[in-house]
């Protein structure tokens, strides 16, 4: 954007180093910006070169898959706002300087930006028929650093950016309500701490405590739907939905964790770790690099808060079992299991 010759230009397409965009990325794209002066953006959709590689990039597949078909498709063409995933985008450069250019104060500058230029009034467009190739992150912990960057720089943004929302006078009054609650307070907040409340502390604690009586539509209905939505978009992986189940659950954890860290602005709130990227669908084994870090100990996969709460779940799941008259041990020793398997590491690919 410094260089000189970026004052010739219109736009601008953006791609993170392991996107790999077809020939006519360029031509598939332009004319939504070349005819219609009011998008600033035009979105296409990720795909994926490596999602069979292992169970944990198989169930990101389905959740990423969800997220383009549902969330920025359903965006895209209500009119309603949607966010830039960061890559596999053409941005108007006018657009970009009247919302203010890039700003480094989350780590979500992508989705900044994005949220200043709709408070400006400038448009967006989902393509989903514009598919762009990239990798899945293979590693635990690669993932985990990713998604801790997602989570808490989204929520850190929210509270950065709640009043100037309300305040402004340039969108409509159900433009900004949108945004607020529906994008912002469900989608970065609410989505990553209920399932993890309900699913993960209110069930367990509820075979503890007799009093505490959960109606069905909490443990079996409303858990169903979400199942069957998710499913009816995955047909050819509606086998691996128990396992998404499980994952999900447990990341929840830990994107609970990374929102209050951005809504409280604690520590690692500005934390930016590149996602490593093993270099393609991978057969193939990675080039040494010239300073190689040493291999990787057994415990220095260990996490301990989440073997933590799987004693918890072992407990409250034993308890069920001797003491209980439903069957809830079933699900809380499975989630317990798949703490441990998280919390030790042994998830993904491991790469020294």
């Amino acid at each position: 954007m410094l260089h000189a010759y970026v004052q010739q230009c219109d736009f601008l397409a953006v791609f993170d180093a392991d996107f790999q965009p077809e020939p006519d990325f360029l031509m598939r794209t332009i004319p939504y910006l070349a005819r219609n002066p009011q998008i600033a953006l035009v979105q296409a959709r990720w795909e994926f070169v490596n999602p069979n590689e292992c169970l944990m990039t198989r169930i990101q597949k389905m959740t990423l898959d969800y997220h383009f078909k549902v969330e920025q498709e359903a965006g895209s063409s209500t009119f309603a706002f949607f966010g830039f995933n960061g890559t596999a985008g053409v941005w108007r450069i006018s657009a970009i300087k009247e919302a203010g250019g890039w700003d480094d104060r989350t780590t979500v500058e992508d989705m900044d930006l994005a949220v200043r230029a709709g408070l400006k009034g400038w448009k967006f467009v989902y393509v989903g028929d514009v598919k762009v190739k990239s990798e899945l992150p293979s590693n635990l912990k690669a993932y985990r650093r990713q998604q801790h960057r997602w989570t808490c720089g989204a929520a850190n943004l929210f509270r950065k950016m709640g009043a100037e929302i309300l305040l402004t006078k340039e969108v409509s009054l159900w433009w900004k309500l949108y945004l607020l609650y529906s994008f912002f307070l469900v989608r970065k907040v609410v989505a990553h701490v209920v399932p993890f409340v309900l699913y993960c502390v209110v069930i367990p604690f509820s075979v503890l405590i007799p009093e505490i009586k959960i109606p069905a539509w909490g443990v079996v209905y409303i858990p169903t739907a979400i199942t069957v939505l998710y499913a009816v978009r995955n047909p050819s992986s509606i086998h691996f939905i128990p396992f998404w189940i499980l994952f999900e659950n447990v990341m929840s954890f830990h994107r609970t964790k990374a929102t209050f860290i951005g809504l409280l602005e604690l520590g690692s709130v500005n934390e930016w770790v590149v996602t490593e990227k093993l270099g393609s669908a991978s057969n193939t084994k990675p080039v040494p690099q010239i300073l190689e870090r040493p291999r990787c100990r057994f415990w220095d996969r260990w996490t301990v808060s989440e073997l933590l709460f799987a004693v918890f779940l072992f407990v409250c799941a034993t308890y069920n079992l001797v003491y209980g008259s439903d069957f809830y041990f079933i699900y809380i020793y499975l989630q317990a299991i798949t703490f441990i398997i998280v919390g030790t590491g042994f998830c993904g690919t491991s790469n020294s």
